[in-house]
């Protein structure tokens, strides 16, 4: 999704190669656009996928696909999208067909420039606004080894991906001083499937993680890449020198981010202080779920045995909403961390207790 700060994307559907020619000069010129022409509107659909406009411009009289047709498709696949039609053709039979489909403005060609600049820029900034407020957040947490993410947010990233959030997970190393390094990297490829998120596996060597680079500069080509709205990652309250590198380094990585938050991990110290309590009622079982798929770490640590994250959750709970918690420290919060789950609140949203 592009931001606020980014020409807007238009795309021109024409088959007249002349008109096509005028309206992208027009408009890249003038409207400061990235426009892409399509000649050929058997094909709009597809390349409007690979282009992502912020608006649709459609001729209505096309050879084989007329611009009505693809009004109606674009209006099933994206219908926050603006739309505009046009013709040469002045018809009152035109202008409620397009109505009826749902197009944002009905133009008769000739269209002079001034009015197709103000017309153009006017919906792409509409359609980025609706577009952006309805779009899913993407979420990034970030962990110095194998199962750190599970075990500090593993119950809020349930419930991120139960909103239909998009969850992306970071592991910045193999964790090999903790177990065998491919059996830790197959257990995390497991927990990434079960919770539907996408999973960057690095590897850095375990316990010798950096604070500054190469760290550094793997978060930033992350976050780059997938553009979160909110990350978790580890607290620098915390007795493991991987755990507080990452932090060190994720706060140096996410400057351009919204929202930053970190999770307790097993090995964090009493100076852990959170301040938001996020309940994961109806998602502790999701959570124990995703521990489990790490069996090499599983068998060996009692911080993982079910009781344990349990009582966790529970005891955190007294700070929070609900029968069940998990604590974040906010670092800072200029987005909403709140999370729409309708199986849990029939469609209402809700946001972890502060202290």
């Amino acid at each position: 999704m592009p931001n606020s700060t980014q020409k807007y994307r238009v795309c021109v559907i024409e088959d007249d190669p002349d008109v096509a020619f005028f309206m992208k000069t027009v408009l890249e010129k003038r409207a400061d656009s990235v426009v892409l022409t399509i000649t050929a509107p058997a094909t709009a659909m597809q390349q409007i996928a690979e282009f992502e406009p912020d608006l649709v411009l459609t001729d209505i009289e096309m050879p084989g696909v007329s611009g009505l047709d693809i009004l109606k498709q674009l209006r099933v696949e994206y219908p926050g999208m603006p739309v505009v039609v046009m013709t040469a053709h002045v018809s009152v039979d035109y202008a409620v067909s397009a109505l009826r489909s749902q197009a944002d403005e009905f133009l008769t060609k000739p269209v002079a420039s001034a009015d197709l600049v103000s017309i153009v820029t006017r919906l792409a900034e509409e359609g980025r606004t609706r577009m952006a407020a309805s779009a899913p957040l993407v979420v990034l947490a970030i962990g110095a080894h194998p199962d750190d993410v599970e075990i500090g947010v593993g119950g809020i990233l349930s419930a991120h991906r139960d909103a239909g959030n998009k969850v992306v997970i970071l592991t910045m190393s193999r964790g090999a001083r903790g177990g065998d390094a491919q059996n830790r990297q197959h257990e995390s490829l497991a927990a990434a499937e079960l919770l539907g998120a996408r999973l960057f596996m690095e590897d850095l060597e375990d316990t010798q993680i950096s604070a500054a680079d190469p760290t550094v500069g793997i978060i930033e080509r992350v976050v780059a890449e997938v553009r979160p709205d909110i990350v978790y990652t580890h607290s620098a309250h915390d007795r493991h020198q991987d755990h507080r590198a990452v932090h060190a380094a994720t706060l140096v990585a996410t400057r351009s981010v919204r929202t930053v938050c970190c999770y307790q991990s097993p090995s964090a110290t009493i100076d852990y202080r959170p301040t938001r309590f996020v309940p994961i009622d109806g998602f502790t079982d999701a959570k124990l779920a995703l521990i489990d798929c790490f069996q090499s770490q599983t068998e060996l640590r009692a911080y993982l045995e079910p009781d344990f994250v349990l009582a966790t959750a529970r005891y955190w709970s007294r700070f929070g909403g609900g029968q069940n918690c998990e604590p974040l420290e906010v670092i800072k919060d200029t987005a909403d961390i709140s999370m729409p789950v309708s199986s849990m609140t029939q469609g209402t949203r809700f946001k972890g207790n502060n202290a």
